[in-house]
């Protein structure tokens, strides 16, 4: 995620967070895609470009969709506040409001690189329609480094 947050300078780029149900209202973030469709002001959300990759994750995860699933999604606020925009509240409410989605809750990280390299995390909560995530982790060696 730093790489690609570094490479995409002052561009937003986002993807979707998939992740592993370790505990009551506790999740950890296993695996990511990386979007770079963006603007200085504007992240254009494009999951038909995550579908080989949540294939593949459930694939892996043996199609155990109690346990590994679609957690939400992420992007980058490189130029602006780690705050959800009045967008970001909406493009949420969307993606929880669509049955083809068949989301309960979603979650939004907001990122950014702070000048230090440190990478700087808001996490937003989605709109829910019965659970929020009380708890979320990143398997940081492979999501925050490797991409």
């Amino acid at each position: 995620m730093r790489a690609a947050l570094h490479e995409a300078g002052r561009r937003e780029i986002g993807g979707v967070l998939m992740a592993e149900h370790t505990g009551p209202n506790q999740f950890e973030v296993l695996d990511i895609t990386i979007h770079g469709r963006g603007t200085i002001a504007y992240f254009l959300r494009r999951v038909e470009e995550a579908v080989t990759r949540l294939k593949s994750f459930f694939v892996r995860a043996n199609h155990d969709y109690v346990k590994f699933n679609y957690l939400g999604e992420w992007h980058s606020h490189p130029s602006f506040e780690l705050e959800p925009s009045g967008r970001d509240d909406r493009s949420i409410r969307e993606i929880v409001e669509d049955q083809d989605v068949g989301a309960n809750f979603v979650v939004l990280l907001i990122v950014k690189l702070a000048d230090s390299g440190e990478l700087l995390i808001h996490r937003g909560r989605g709109v829910v329609a019965s659970v929020v995530p009380a708890a979320i982790s990143m398997n940081k060696g492979a999501i925050l480094d490797n991409f």
